[in-house]
């Protein structure tokens, strides 16, 4: 177990059949019909204060999405999203607007989302410009400064400009700019996937760090297992909009039950060489649906070593399938899945 902050109490956000379907253009100009994209597909969960719920899955399976949708950066479809027992998707923008106090996100790319024309103070003191604008000059410099050194960035640099910064540099100040109103959930969108492997820990390590001392919760999005497994308490596997499979971060390492989770695990690469030569590899065969023209049943079923007709027919529901809070949307996730010794290794 990693050293993170243990959650406790009653869920702080609840999601329920969360649905984000983007209605696409016309085939042809003398078509009726549009297609819709199903991004978020149903997706139901919840989060404690200071847990962090780790997502995972193949890029297009929906998780920025879900996360904006979650912030109501992105109008769901449909369900509900209950933040502190409230619907907030049902709040119209002033509401919300009141809400984004507690509720912030990180990006994936530290450049490209931060104001080149802006510096480093104007940015991190710019939601205070809009929450807490009585604050005087000096007050607000001085909480600037005071996040700037949590986040590891020097006073002095409160005058630079982003491109002054290296990667790692930036992604600490969209940190601190997320940080400045003390939030109770930051949504992390791949904060660590731009960033050379020795500066992601430093980004990963800082983030635990301030969950432990603000009581933080967090929805971390990443493609790589390896980070996923080290910030997170749970975790929840997305497959084109679905979920595929939530337990606790150990119990879905050790124990996956679901098809897919099992080959994305099997792909993860070990530090010991002897134990990565002779591991097994799930191979998964074909290439990712179209969300535009997911297969019928499970959505999952055209790649899956174990489908049978029933996969076709019938759209698997989560099912309780081991420890408590494990579950997987599988038909046949009590069987085992044909695995090779991967040659390639």
């Amino acid at each position: 177990m990693t050293d993170t902050l243990q959650p406790d109490g009653k869920p702080i956000l609840s999601v329920r059949d969360l649905r984000v379907h983007f209605s696409m253009p016309k085939r042809h100009i003398w078509s009726s019909h549009r297609d819709s994209l199903k991004a978020v597909d149903g997706v139901s969960f919840d989060l404690k204060a200071g847990e962090t719920l780790g997502i995972v899955g193949e890029s297009g399976c929906g998780k920025s999405t879900l996360g904006r949708a979650v912030l109501q950066l992105i109008p769901p479809t449909a369900g509900q999203v209950v933040w502190m027992g409230e619907n907030i998707a049902n709040l119209d923008s002033h509401a919300m607007r009141e809400k984004r106090q507690d509720l912030q996100i990180i990006f994936q790319d530290p450049l490209a989302s931060l104001n080149p024309r802006m510096t480093v103070g104007e940015i991190i003191g710019e939601p205070l410009d809009v929450f807490e604008g009585k604050l005087s000059k000096k007050e607000r410099r001085a909480k600037v400064e005071e996040i700037m050194g949590l986040v590891g960035l020097r006073p002095e640099m409160i005058n630079r400009y982003p491109h002054e910064f290296s990667g790692g540099q930036a992604q600490r100040i969209g940190i601190a700019r997320a940080m400045i109103l003390n939030p109770k959930l930051i949504v992390c969108d791949e904060p660590v996937s731009a960033l050379d492997v020795s500066i992601q820990s430093q980004i990963v390590n800082l983030l635990m760090r301030l969950q432990r001392q603000f009581g933080l919760s967090l929805i971390f999005i990443s493609h790589d297992l390896s980070v996923v497994r080290h910030i997170s308490h749970r975790i929840m596997v997305l497959y084109l909009g679905k979920l595929a499979e939530i337990a606790d971060r150990d119990d879905i390492y050790d124990n996956p039950r679901h098809p897919y989770t099992q080959a994305l695990i099997s792909a993860v690469p070990l530090p010991d060489p002897d134990a990565e030569r002779s591991k097994k590899r799930i191979v998964l065969t074909g290439d990712l649906p179209s969300p535009l023209n997911p297969p019928t049943g499970c959505y999952f079923r055209t790649r899956c070593p174990k489908a049978q007709d029933l996969c076709a027919q019938v759209a698997p529901q989560l099912t309780d399938v081991g420890s408590p809070g494990h579950q997987a949307a599988c038909h046949f996730w009590d069987t085992p899945t044909p695995a090779r010794r991967d040659e390639a290794a």
